[in-house]
């Protein structure tokens, strides 16, 4: 089956961007005549391929299809500058990771590997237990994931485990955690969690005092830097990446209310198994490079 290649370009534009409106002033078109393309494609298909809500989403027929144009327009790029002689051509690669990663361990260990090879990121910030989700929809070409198993066509490799540690600061120790944190000091104590996702600081209360989700006052802050200065600040307790504890002097002394007690999180890698060379690369590198950073999941 060969695919129109403007009804394709018109389908991502409009998955990426949301609205037919934003996808028809990406492409010089007029929504009708975007709404026309897919149509066309659906048609070719025979099945709906676009759910038509704010902001657009792809049914699971047409994130199947995503998922094929996305490395397809991936391995074009690599290869047209093969042929070009121009082996340095920019691609862009679109990969999901979760923010603790990217704001400790990924950029630094990627910058030099992606200048090299002129790779342009393209990159989703979600939770680790969420990122998964878009590869499967067909938004990225790879994923640092807490997903053990890879999905049909895939490949996951074990990247090692990100520690954390509960901590909070001095002040706000003196203040709701006098004789340590206990259950009903803990209930009544602000945390702080990253977004609506984050369910590390809800686990740690539950496995250790028995409090359900929700139990206790919270602030949401979806930054990694402006999370970790909240803490620091006293504004509530939270859990922090070690690999993250290390590099937050001269901050206020941060005190580690459970050192015995961290929590590991697993992370994966995972990726189609047919890719570009130079997604290849990239993905050689990164496991390479977590597996120096990260614990050790034996």
């Amino acid at each position: 089956m060969k695919f129109d290649t403007r009804q394709c370009a018109a389908l991502m534009s409009v998955i990426d961007s949301g609205s037919f409106e934003a996808a028809a002033q990406q492409l010089s078109l007029t929504p009708s005549a975007l709404s026309q393309r897919i149509r066309a494609l659906e048609i070719q298909l025979g099945t709906t391929l676009v759910i038509r809500s704010r902001p657009c989403r792809a049914t699971p027929a047409g994130q199947r299809l995503l998922q094929h144009l996305r490395r397809v327009a991936e391995m074009e790029q690599d290869l047209s500058g093969m042929f070009a002689d121009q082996p340095q051509t920019p691609v862009s690669i679109a990969l999901a990771v979760n923010a603790d990663s990217l704001d400790s361990w990924v950029l630094p260990a990627l910058a030099d590997f992606l200048i090299k090879e002129n790779i342009l990121l393209d990159l989703c910030i979600d939770d680790q237990e969420h990122t998964h989700a878009l590869l499967e929809n067909g938004m990225v070409l790879g994923c640092i994931s807490a997903e053990p198993q890879a999905m049909r066509g895939c490949e996951a490799e074990a990247l090692g485990n990100m520690r954390y540690q509960a901590v909070a600061s001095k002040a706000f120790c003196a203040r709701w955690f006098p004789q340590g944190m206990q259950r009903e000091s803990a209930r009544l104590a602000p945390v702080l969690t990253f977004n609506r996702k984050d369910k590390l600081q809800s686990q740690f209360l539950l496995e250790h005092f028995g409090l359900p989700e929700n139990a206790c006052p919270r602030h949401h802050i979806p930054a990694t830097a402006p999370y970790n200065r909240a803490i620091a600040l006293g504004l509530g307790w939270g859990m922090i990446p070690e690999l993250m504890l290390k590099e937050m002097q001269p901050e206020p002394e941060l005190i580690r209310l459970a050192p015995d007690s961290p929590v590991d999180v697993a992370l994966y890698w995972h990726r189609w198994k047919v890719q570009s060379p130079r997604l290849a690369r990239l993905s050689a590198k990164l496991v390479e490079s977590a597996r120096r950073a990260l614990l050790s999941g034996t």
